[in-house]
């Protein structure tokens, strides 16, 4: 790029930059030095390739989305949080929310992550171990008491059940007496990770994204602010993934929902700013910055060119990030910190717009309180001690970064074009019911394909680290250490008694005609082609639990089996 348009991009920024609303805050060094919010070339100077840099807050947002950077507004603090009965999350809900949390991302029990209620038998031992059990309105009301859903946005992490649970959360803040038409959070609601990687699906995929496209009409005109979809590489990668395959993988389901919302006869300008993304960030800090930069440059050219979104904001690809789990070891557990701090500021450097730190004792069980106030601890040194607010994008123009960057969105766009592939090979008429990306994740779905390149990735990866060519401290080098056993949390089995013991009082309260009358409206809109999002709450409403709900609609739509692979 010349000199003259290098000149013109940076007025266009600082335009901009004049233009928006910045922190009143202390952006100078630890020694009292101004920083200036942006740097790129110098007066005068040409930089080849520029135009795919740019500037903050303009088009590809390889730098940012906003020209204020972090200095307009610093990353939302979500910390991912759920244990036992909804009781015992609430608590620790306000811990975070007292001692500085921005959000709050619920982490749901087995049980409920898979539709079934807390006294299912498939249920037992499993009610409020790896999450909070919820088995109907009631649990989610007292899992926010206190805690206004009008003014707090409120990620969840669910995917299989994530229609009935966002209609319990509905349902809640009526009871709170909230507008729901005001609620902003993010449901997760992404099944095409769930038959790629972490496998926690109810049917085949066809009635998964009906009900996908149905919140998505549903959101789009009731509750605007909310975010329907918030497509997940996190798990992807956790299963073994490459950075390039996290990336790729993930942006191509986000742009089959862009499909399907397209099939709905939805407008892209509408409906996509609804559309987030959840990544991982892995120890490999370079390479996970430029995987940001690269996720944020790729998904705005497809948005612009291929599915014609024109609006600036439906270019936008937001993303939460959470430092990755796999990467905490048992061995050493304190060195978990570092890792996460590293990671942390990776997220950070790639403009992340929300954060998760892990705890250090994760990969032993359920966060401890201390253990979840260090991770919330370790996101607020690197906000108001470390100077990486006060510039946008500070690694942009560096040789490696840079680099980086385009030959992981070069990988991308390899594997893009082999799901492209696929789609074509089992659409040969290209009549896609619903679009040629979609035609491609199906297909990579139904013949193992995504799941055989991640686990060729990771037998890559765990091979390295036998032979001691990738080396984990406390693993395979720098054994020796004086650290002792921690104190982990555990929760107690009484939990599932008194959940079940709940449920079966609830049950027992509630007007079973109305909740017979409900679900069978329900049933009579799935064996239809109505949307299922009004009769659903109205179910919930009756206090219908997650496991009837769930149930009746495996019965009309039946259960998925993954085709073995070898």
């Amino acid at each position: 790029m010349d000199a003259d348009a290098i000149s013109a991009g940076r007025q266009r920024w600082q335009a901009r930059f004049d233009a928006a609303r910045t922190r009143d805050a202390d952006f100078t060094t630890l020694s009292g030095d101004p920083v200036e919010p942006v740097y790129g070339p110098r007066p005068h100077d040409t930089y080849e390739g520029f135009e795919r840099i740019g500037w903050p807050g303009e088009f590809p947002f390889t730098r940012g989305l906003h020209p204020t950077g972090y200095r307009g507004r610093t990353w939302t603090i979500r910390q991912f949080a759920g244990f036992g009965n909804a009781e015992q999350t609430n608590r620790r809900y306000r811990m975070i929310l007292d001692a500085g949390g921005g959000g709050l991302s619920v982490a749901f029990d087995m049980p409920t992550l898979m539709g079934r209620d807390s006294d299912d038998p498939r249920s037992l031992g499993e009610v409020g171990h790896c999450g909070v059990a919820i088995d109907s309105a009631a649990d989610m009301e007292t899992l926010f008491r206190g805690i206004p859903l009008g003014e707090v946005t409120t990620s969840m992490t669910i995917s299989g059940p994530a229609i009935p649970v966002f209609c319990m959360y509905l349902v809640a803040a009526e009871r709170q007496g909230a507008d729901p038409a005001a609620l902003n959070g993010t449901l997760q609601t992404d099944i095409f990770k769930e038959y790629i990687a972490q496998k926690e699906w109810l049917f085949e995929p066809g009635p998964h994204l009906r009900l996908i496209g149905d919140l998505m009409e549903y959101t789009a005109r009731r509750i605007p602010a909310y975010k329907p979809l918030s497509v997940s590489g996190y798990h992807i990668r956790e299963a073994g993934a490459t950075a390039a395959q996290e990336l790729a993988f993930t942006l191509a389901d986000g742009f089959g929902y862009v499909e399907l919302g397209l099939a709905r006869g939805l407008d892209v300008n509408t409906f996509a700013p609804g559309l987030s993304f959840f990544f991982d960030a892995h120890i490999d800090f370079f390479e996970e910055i430029a995987k940001f930069r690269a996720a944020r440059r790729i998904w705005a050219r497809w948005m612009r060119d291929v599915y014609g979104a024109t609006a600036e904001r439906a270019q936008w690809l937001r993303f939460h990030t959470q430092t990755a789990g796999v990467s905490l070891t048992a061995q050493q557990p304190y060195n978990n910190v570092v890792r996460t701090a590293v990671e942390a500021l990776a997220a950070i450097l790639g403009g992340t717009n929300s954060l998760h730190t892990n705890a250090l004792d994760e990969t032993l069980a359920l966060p401890s309180e201390q253990a979840a106030e260090i991770a919330l601890r370790t996101q607020q040194v690197l906000m108001e001690e470390t100077g990486v607010t006060s510039v946008a994008d500070p690694l942009g123009g560096a040789w490696y970064v840079e680099q980086l960057t385009d030959r992981i969105e070069t990988e991308a766009e390899k594997i893009f074009e082999q799901i492209k592939e696929r789609g074509r090979r089992a659409v040969p008429d290209g009549k896609h019911p619903i679009g040629p990306i979609t035609s491609g994740l199906l297909a990579g779905i139904e013949d193992g394909w995504f799941t055989g390149q991640i686990a060729e990735a990771a037998f890559r990866y765990q091979q390295a680290l036998e032979k001691g060519e990738k080396r984990v401290v406390g693993v395979n080098c720098h054994t020796g250490s004086v650290t002792g056993d921690l104190e982990i949390l555990r929760v107690s089995h009484e939990v599932e008694r008194e959940q079940v013991k709940a449920l079966a009082a609830r049950r027992a309260a509630r007007d079973q005609a109305a909740v017979h009358g409900a679900l069978a409206a329900l049933r009579e809109a799935a064996r239809g082609e109505a949307g299922l999002i009004e009769p659903m709450l109205e179910a919930v409403r009756a206090e219908a639990t997650l496991g009837e709900i769930c149930g009746l609609l495996r019965e009309e739509w039946g259960t998925y089996s993954e085709p073995p692979g070898f």
